[in-house]
């Protein structure tokens, strides 16, 4: 018998023991015949799920327990509502995302129960604004938040290109010990975005030491994810290293045709930082494309001081052409996917009549020639104008295989809450979890249901100490999905991304359904989720 079998059918044994032990008091929620996957990285055994109030309460055989409602789930998966470590369902503007659709339904009808937001180094401060607003407004979805190195940089350094003082060090530090003493579970970095970009490593390792003084880890999108992928690798590990704190590749990718095949190269660095004791994981969305603002083509000297001086630099001649051949470069061998027509415009706010097209499709459209040139000028227009966010087609599907194999790569969205809008948004927001369980694992047998399962549920949540989220276990707590394992998939698409995902039956958050037979019940349960709480 293979031994997480074994180790799986034991626990679920000693639960069911456990809980014949106890008062045979009614259950609130039964689940009956499913197919038990606990959240491990071992296949699922047959059983019921009895659930009371917020918590797990008995697992195993309950034939003839009273329950306020049973469903019977034969054939259905029951597992661990997925945790999502990389979310941006809290923004800036808070009319939108989670508080736009506090229903998250996007999320829920992946599996999805619990959001960890504040990624990239960007977080609302302070971080109990955001917990008082959703504690004042709940979602359906349990919110937890990592706080951004690059949003204290912006408030104690601002934005222009210059180490930090000693005297801002130690105000940065104050703003990362504030936030972990409020409930974050770690620091994020964005080293790839202005203001982070701006920090030396001693300045991001220095932080990260107070975020591992509260058992946080350190998550980046790390500098460069293209031409100098390994030095940025490299630099994500010596972070940890030298912070003595868990770190974390968020959405880790090889971007730019020059170095495809090269996460053969990242993870073997990853192998032998652990290797050494280093404590470091991977997340990663399953999508060959990525998402973010069109300033990522653009050269960090052009952002410093923010964006009033990068409007000036645009409107100096010498300057602008000097930005304009960076622009072209970056076209060329980083997220341009060395075609205008790979870059797709997600949301321009000062013009949605351009939502969905691509460079090449604006151009043809103003009546220029498709050209590399023309591309880097056009991207210099809608910056100048208001900027926009863009999908970027410039990642190799061997590489995102490669790495979601890995044994320490979880999965994450890097999407948020989205609905019905004029946004052209990443598909990732509504399909990323559908689709590893779906396509990666079902269709293409990259890995058995259970691993899958495990890299969304108890894997992620382990990472940030929620050790009571992410599990099915006797005692914990209540996040379950309901799947049809042979029907789940994901339906939204780069041209019509506003399609939910197929084949989650039902959703319970914090024992209350969010989503029952396929419907969306109205319920608000989700809560505010403090590392506080798990110290």
């Amino acid at each position: 018998m293979n031994i997480r079998y074994l180790i799986v059918a034991v626990l679920l044994a000693s639960c069911s023991a456990e809980q014949e032990a106890t008062p045979d008091q009614p259950l609130d929620i039964l689940l009956t015949g499913g197919m038990l996957y606990t959240g491990m990285d071992a296949p699922p055994v047959v059983g019921d799920i009895g659930i009371i109030d917020d918590r797990v309460v008995a697992i195993g055989s309950l034939s003839g327990r009273e329950s306020a409602l049973t469903l019977d789930v034969s054939g259905l998966a029951v597992m661990p509502g997925f945790v999502d470590i990389h979310s941006h369902a809290v923004r800036d503007d808070l009319n939108d995302g989670i508080f736009r659709w506090p229903d998250a339904e996007n999320l829920i009808r992946q599996g999805v129960t619990t959001i960890v937001g504040g990624p990239d180094g960007s977080s609302p401060l302070p971080i109990t604004d955001t917990f008082d607003a959703l504690e004042a407004a709940p979602a359906s979805v349990n919110f937890a938040t990592f706080v951004g190195h690059g949003s204290i940089r912006g408030l104690v350094v601002g934005e222009d290109d210059r180490p930090a003082t000693e005297e801002e060090l130690n105000l940065m530090r104050e703003q990362v010990r504030l936030a972990m003493e409020s409930g974050a579970f770690g620091l994020s970095s964005g080293l790839i975005y202005a203001p982070g970009r701006f920090a030396q490593t001693e300045e991001v390792v220095e932080l990260a030491k107070v975020a591992g003084e509260y058992d946080g880890i350190y998550i980046s999108h790390m500098r460069e994810e293209g031409l100098a992928v390994l030095d940025s690798v490299n630099e994500t590990i010596r972070i940890g290293e030298e912070g003595g704190l868990p770190t974390q590749i968020t959405h880790h990718k090889i971007v730019g045709a020059p170095m495809w095949g090269r996460s053969e190269d990242t993870l073997r660095l990853v192998d032998e930082a652990l290797a050494r004791g280093v404590d470091v994981s991977i997340d990663q969305y399953p999508y060959t494309a990525s998402s973010t603002s069109l300033t990522i083509l653009f050269p960090g000297w052009s952002l410093d001081g923010g964006r009033d001086a990068l409007l000036a630099r645009m409107e100096d001649s010498e300057q602008r052409q000097r930005l304009k051949d960076a622009i072209v470069y970056n076209i060329e061998v980083d997220r341009g996917g060395d075609d205008p027509a790979n870059v797709g415009i997600a949301n321009c706010p000062h013009d949605n009549t351009l939502n969905g097209l691509n460079l090449s499709e604006i151009l043809r459209l103003q009546e220029r020639d498709v050209s590399h040139q023309n591309a880097a000028e056009l991207l210099m227009e809608l910056v100048y104008a208001g900027n926009c966010s863009a999908v970027f087609h410039a990642i190799d599907e061997d590489d995102m295989r490669n790495i979601m194999r890995h044994d320490r790569t979880m999965i994450a969205s890097d999407g948020g809450i989205e609905g019905p809008s004029e946004r052209v948004p990443h598909p990732r927001n509504y399909g990323t979890f559908a689709r590893v369980l779906g396509h990666f694992s079902r269709d293409e047998r990259v890995f058995a249901p259970h691993t899958a399962i495990h890299k969304m549920s108890m894997k992620p949540a382990d990472r940030i100490n929620l050790y009571d989220r992410g599990r099915l276990e006797v005692g914990a707590m209540a996040d379950v999905a309901v799947i049809d394992l042979t029907t789940v998939l994901d339906r939204s698409t780069f041209d019509a991304p506003h399609r939910y995902a197929q084949g989650v039956e039902h959703v319970f958050v914090n024992g209350r359904p969010v989503l029952l037979n396929g419907d969306m019940t109205g319920e608000l349960p989700g809560r505010v989720l403090l590392s506080s709480d798990y110290r």
